[in-house]
């Protein structure tokens, strides 16, 4: 009997399908059903195709700046007393870190002051009594609002006892609660502490107009100061945009703000943990 000589090329490729065909019998077929389907797709009907993981070449998210825990029950929370303000405005600045500003259902967390003192080159006071200065010598524990370059409202809280000149200005805050009210008035969509980082923002964010200057922070309603936790560490420097002052007073390190933060406004480089 004369046998036929087979092609070796046949051969490889019938070697090659064989192996196919057990390769296949291993590899189970991707599903294409989701969870819940009443009608699952049969095997013979799902594609025999394999799943390949792409590595994602998409930038991180933005990195998202951590809000102050708003777990607080501010309802049972104390507004300060009106002593608490009555003394030096250098000694009340660092005690307002940590406390609160509510108006409504804004609620702010105080992160950076400045002080401003009598004989101080740099503070309103400096101009003596005048239709713009007077909350600065009224009750301590009162609002001084003043507009700034015709379109900052920058709130301080007046200091020491009447008739003296002297406040803190409210530099920077975190928001803690009313965020979207907060968000509207500053008409930015974000919260990161670009949001209130800076005088001018915590008044906008508040809502505030000049006819809030003397208003009383301890007395309930409309805008309150309430208590707080004390912060475990400060930074001191010079204070902001005084260039005008005497350089005594622009070298005074009367700025103080939260440590371990980012709610504080710029520049930071010039904050430093004050000497022991």
């Amino acid at each position: 009997m004369k046998q036929t000589r087979q092609n070796p090329q046949s051969m490889n490729e019938m070697k090659s399908t064989q192996r196919f065909k057990r390769l296949t019998k291993i590899i189970s077929p991707i599903s294409t059903n989701k969870p819940g389907d009443d009608n699952p797709t049969e095997p013979s009907q799902r594609p025999k195709s394999v799943a390949i993981r792409v590595k994602s070449k998409l930038p991180p998210p933005p990195r998202l700046y951590s809000l102050p825990k708003s777990d607080l029950s501010f309802e049972t929370m104390q507004i300060l007393p009106a002593a608490f303000f009555q003394i030096d405005a250098l000694d009340l600045a660092p005690r307002l870190l940590g406390k609160f500003l509510r108006r409504d259902n804004v609620v702010l967390q105080i992160t950076e002051v400045e002080a401003y003192r009598p004989n101080d080159t740099a503070c309103h006071g400096r101009f003596g009594i005048t239709s713009r200065t007077a909350p600065v010598f009224g009750p301590a524990g009162h609002a001084y609002v003043y507009l700034c370059y015709g379109l900052h409202m920058m709130l301080n809280v007046v200091a020491d006892k009447e008739g003296v000149g002297a406040a803190v200005l409210i530099r920077s805050c975190a928001p803690v609660s009313g965020l979207e009210v907060i968000q509207q008035r500053r008409r930015q969509k974000i919260e990161k502490p670009i949001l209130l980082t800076g005088p001018g923002k915590v008044g906008q964010a508040l809502g505030l107009s000049t006819e809030w200057s003397n208003h009383p922070l301890y007395t309930p309603g409309g805008l309150e100061l309430l208590d707080g936790p004390q912060p475990e560490n400060i930074l001191v420097g010079p204070r902001v945009g005084i260039e005008y002052a005497s350089p005594e007073h622009v070298n005074a390190l009367w700025r103080f703000a939260m440590a371990g933060t980012p709610w504080i406004s710029a520049p930071k480089n010039t904050l430093r943990p004050p000497c022991s």
